[in-house]
């Protein structure tokens, strides 16, 4: 039943393509243009570093330093701290890929795996304070409140899905309550056949999250040829399916702004449909659950709003 609905939705969307040919080009000119103009030269060397130091022994080094105060704060393992540091740092869909190729290593264990992607794969500081901050919110009173929560939100809700969670972690934890290395993680060192590897496989990723984004796009655009779409409502349904197109149409709402920052910051929390999507092609073969990951993303985005409502309220 359920392929069927899906072979039949899959029909339809290409007629309505064909229907719609401007929209569809529209979107997709948007989605494509964003990703190689932004997207590429923004996580491409990334994606080729992380790949680097994931597959050499780099990791294990950069764990060293980081595993120390992300380990005891965080209880994630050394190189779980890598991963914590590449889904800060480097925005989506970092987290989930560099979680991923640790499982796929193994150098982190399944479960840590699945603490990871629950807090680890957010918006890049870059993205946050340029796009986000100085080019959508535009007051400069909001900029250190809205940085901080979207760092802060994230670290809270990883204490609480990890005080849900550790009675199932349990086989995985050490004495201290942090997450074990396993022991049979792989060591390489550098050579040319492992970079060929890690450029090709970073090449095959951010080709996959250019296609989501031109998708989502002309999804956007075709969503607004229904009828009755256009209001405040279809706005903020259909913000939430890109977060580039969605946030300055959040910001251009005819609302208080306190409303529109607190949506604008849910959103950049949840990081909308289109880097889910991603997120699901990056840890396809894992064994993690994407619905698990969509629950955890929401769950953190409620807690967002809770806190821009708590510093509208004492500020």
């Amino acid at each position: 039943m359920k392929r069927r609905l899906f072979t039949l939705a899959v029909i339809f969307f290409f007629f309505v393509m064909l229907l719609f040919p401007g929209p569809v080009f529209a979107g997709a000119s948007q989605g494509i243009l964003l990703w190689f103009r932004t997207v590429l030269p923004t996580l491409l060397p990334f994606m080729i570093a992380a790949n680097l130091m994931v597959r050499t022994s780099a990791v294990h080094y950069i764990s060293r330093l980081a595993g120390g105060v992300l380990g005891r704060v965080l209880k994630v393992s050394g190189c779980g701290a890598f991963a914590v540091l590449s889904g800060f740092l480097c925005g989506y869909p970092m987290g989930a890929k560099v979680t991923a190729d640790l499982l796929k290593e193994g150098k982190i264990c399944r479960d840590e795996a699945g603490y990871l992607l629950s807090f680890c794969n957010n918006t890049s500081p870059m993205f946050i304070v340029s796009y986000v901050v100085m080019q959508n919110i535009e007051r400069t009173a909001y900029f250190v409140p809205s940085v901080a929560i979207l760092f802060l939100s994230p670290v809270v809700c990883s204490q609480f899905f990890y005080r849900i969670l550790r009675k199932k972690y349990d086989d995985s934890l050490d004495a201290a309550g942090r997450f074990k290395s396993p022991i049979g993680g792989r060591r390489t060192f550098f050579s040319f056949d492992v970079l060929d590897r890690c450029i090709m496989d970073s090449f095959d990723s951010i080709t996959r999250v250019g296609g989501y984004i031109m998708l989502f796009s002309v999804c956007t655009e075709l969503a607004f040829l229904l009828p009755g779409t256009g209001g405040a409502t279809s706005v903020c349904l259909f913000s939430f399916l890109e977060i580039t197109a969605g946030i300055p149409m959040l910001s251009g709402l005819e609302a208080a702004f306190p409303v529109r920052w607190v949506l604008i910051m849910a959103l950049t929390s949840f990081g909308g449909f289109c880097a889910s999507a991603q997120t699901y092609s990056m840890i396809q073969g894992t064994g993690l659950k994407i619905s698990v990951y969509l629950i955890e993303k929401l769950v953190t985005a409620v807690v967002t709003s809770c806190m821009c409502i708590l510093y509208l309220c004492m500020f």
